[in-house]
């Protein structure tokens, strides 16, 4: 073992070197948006479909995909959702921004 460790010790470390710089970047330089998931809480008025166009900036779904996903995550049968129950919704945001909450969006 001693042989090969001074044999080859600067291509081990110029391997294991370049493995981290290449981890490191990856993880700097990773600008893609990651899905986040938001809990709202329905108002007066609202539906999955205005819901849906409220938030149409911020997920990359159409309005009938968005829907699907909402009542599928929610467990919503119908049509129909009531003042003050909440539900998630999914919403993409690049790394750090912040959150914005359905309550106050509308006021």
């Amino acid at each position: 073992m001693k042989k090969i460790w001074d044999r080859y010790s600067y291509a081990i470390l110029l391997i294991i070197l370049s493995c981290l710089v290449a981890f490191s970047l990856s993880l700097r330089f990773n600008t893609e948006e990651t899905e986040t998931f938001l809990t709202i809480t329905v108002s007066e008025g609202d539906s999955i479909w205005k819901i849906s166009n409220q938030y149409s900036s911020q997920h990359s779904f159409s309005n009938d995909e968005f829907i699907s996903w909402v009542k599928h995550h929610n467990e919503i049968e119908g049509d129909k959702i009531f003042p003050g129950e909440e539900l998630i919704i999914p919403v993409n945001y690049e790394v750090g921004s912040m959150t914005e909450y359905a309550s106050a969006a509308g006021e």
